[in-house]
């Protein structure tokens, strides 16, 4: 049985082959089109992604006060160490801790059994001396008048008064030793240095009493109506600080009362283990509420700088190349700015120079970006809650 195609004419044979060829034709151009549009819109894309899309970071100026909280210790304004002078026994104690005392009150008192002896003894030397100082002095008045008849030579007489002067300076040494010793006399009588009060007492009646400042004191009296209260303020906030400037505290026993209290001086020196100052503030006792030794927290109130701009530390460029910030400028491209850096407080950063408030900096700046980069700034996005509706009843669902 012939073929269906030889069975044809020719002429329709050639007209079915052409037909063929245009759609084969139609077919691969449509396949090269549509490879050239694949290959524009990969381009396309790659473009969009080499510009990277970046936020700009949020800038705050500087406080006109800055908050500085520190914890400080309170000691008292004064405070004194009471020890004895003289060896002995404690014969009596008339206060004890938390005695409010005058200058001069007694403490205590000593019983020096040795002491009186030696004071004793020192008298009875001095009583000796004057009287060998008098019989001395008399012979040499009358050796002095018998010069002057010529019954005596002067040498005699010049012997005479020079022995009367050496008695009376022995007579003189003898005598500061008993002053000496009656001044020791006074020091059995412990007595207040100070108005204030009695804040520890270390000793008791028979205890045995050694001069010096060896052992523990036997009292300590501190003055309470002010108190000073020492801070160690770290390197970074110390530039603020002046006499005179006024800061509170508070203390764990009174908790939410604050309490007034004035720096008055700076030790103008860093601890270096620490690298801080330690400074002095004082406080008004007048009501007895503070003591020595406790802790406070004290609540600093430091001048600020106002035009001081604070950014988060996220807007910072890699370390490696120094401090440094993106700035977008008005045609969207990037200039790289080299700032100073001022204090860091965790999540932002204080920049002393090189940026102002009107800067626009880019946060989380690409490791990459340099200064000339194009970059698209990313549309902000709303934080307005949506309004909420009513949930569909089961009946509309």
């Amino acid at each position: 049985m012939p073929s269906p195609l030889k069975s044809l004419p020719r002429r329709q044979l050639v007209l079915i082959g052409i037909i063929a060829l245009v759609a084969a034709g139609a077919i691969v151009a449509n396949g090269l089109i549509g490879r050239s549009r694949n290959q524009q819109d990969l381009f396309q894309w790659t473009n969009a992604q080499a510009v990277p899309t970046v936020t700009l970071a949020k800038l705050m100026r500087g406080d006109a006060e800055q908050k500085l909280i520190l914890p400080g210790d309170i000691q008292p304004y004064g405070r004194a160490t009471v020890y004895s002078r003289v060896n002995g026994y404690l014969k009596s104690w008339n206060t004890d801790i938390g005695t409010h005392v005058k200058v001069n009150d007694v403490l205590a008192s000593i019983e020096a059994p040795d002491l009186d002896q030696q004071l004793a003894q020192a008298k009875a030397n001095l009583a000796s001396a004057k009287a060998n100082y008098d019989i001395a002095s008399l012979t040499a008045e009358r050796y002095s008048t018998l010069v002057e008849k010529d019954a005596i030579s002067q040498q005699n007489a010049d012997q005479s008064a020079a022995d009367a002067r050496a008695k009376k300076a022995i007579m003189d040494a003898d005598q500061a030793y008993v002053r000496q010793l009656e001044a020791m006399e006074s020091f059995k009588q412990i007595v207040a240095p100070f108005d204030g009060i009695v804040t520890e007492r270390n000793t008791d009646v028979g205890a045995l009493i050694s001069s010096g400042s060896s052992g523990r004191p036997l009292f300590v009296v501190s003055d309470l109506h002010r108190v000073r209260i020492y801070v160690q303020v770290p390197q970074a906030f110390t530039a603020g600080l002046r006499a005179g400037l006024k800061a509170t505290f508070e203390m764990p026993q009174y908790p939410g009362q604050k309490f007034d209290a004035t720096l008055v001086s700076l030790s103008n020196a860093m601890v270096q283990a620490t690298r801080s100052m330690q400074v002095e503030l004082q406080a008004d006792n007048s009501d007895g509420k503070l003591y020595g030794g406790a802790y406070c927290r004290v609540d600093f109130q430091v001048p600020g700088d106002p035009n001081m701009v604070r950014l988060p530390a996220t807007a910072l460029m890699p370390a490696n190349r120094g401090s440094q910030v993106a700035i977008l400028g008005g045609d969207g491209k990037v200039a790289l700015k080299a700032i100073q850096l001022g204090r860091d407080f965790g999540d932002t950063v204080e920049v002393t120079t090189g940026l102002s408030p009107q800067d626009q900096v880019i946060d989380s700046p690409p490791e990459t970006l340099q200064s000339g980069d194009a970059v698209e700034l990313a549309p902000a996005t709303s934080s307005a809650p949506k309004p909420a509706g009513k949930p569909n009843s089961p009946a509309t669902q």
